[in-house]
């Protein structure tokens, strides 16, 4: 079942999370920002822009999971792409979201 569809400016879904309200968060490859969707809606609930266009993955952390780190990529980029996108490969820290992620499962091994 086809949950969203992306908009053009979102480019490529790449790295996900959720939260604790169950929405779903996804970072766009090459769009510059996360997305949260409603999984019940299929609708964009949030939107985070980056200042860098690579984004690949995001996750919930902090004391309390209320700060959410993204991930950004350089790989493949030229030395003339990389003068325009300093922030290329950096990891962001995102706050004030209203919103907190869950705790990861641990499992023995």
């Amino acid at each position: 079942k086809l949950l969203y569809h992306l908009e053009k400016e979102e480019q490529m879904p790449d790295g996900m999370c959720i939260d604790a309200e169950g929405k779903l968060w996804v970072a766009c490859i090459d769009g510059g920002r996360v997305i949260r969707i409603d999984p019940e809606t299929g609708k964009r609930i949030q939107t985070v822009r980056l200042p860098t266009p690579r984004i690949t993955s995001c996750c919930f952390g902090g004391k309390d999971y209320s700060e959410m780190y993204v991930t950004s990529a350089y790989d493949g980029l030229d030395e003339t792409t990389l003068a325009k996108e300093p922030h290329a490969g950096e990891i962001f820290k995102i706050t004030g979201l209203g919103v907190k992620g869950i705790p990861q499962n641990f499992y023995a091994a």
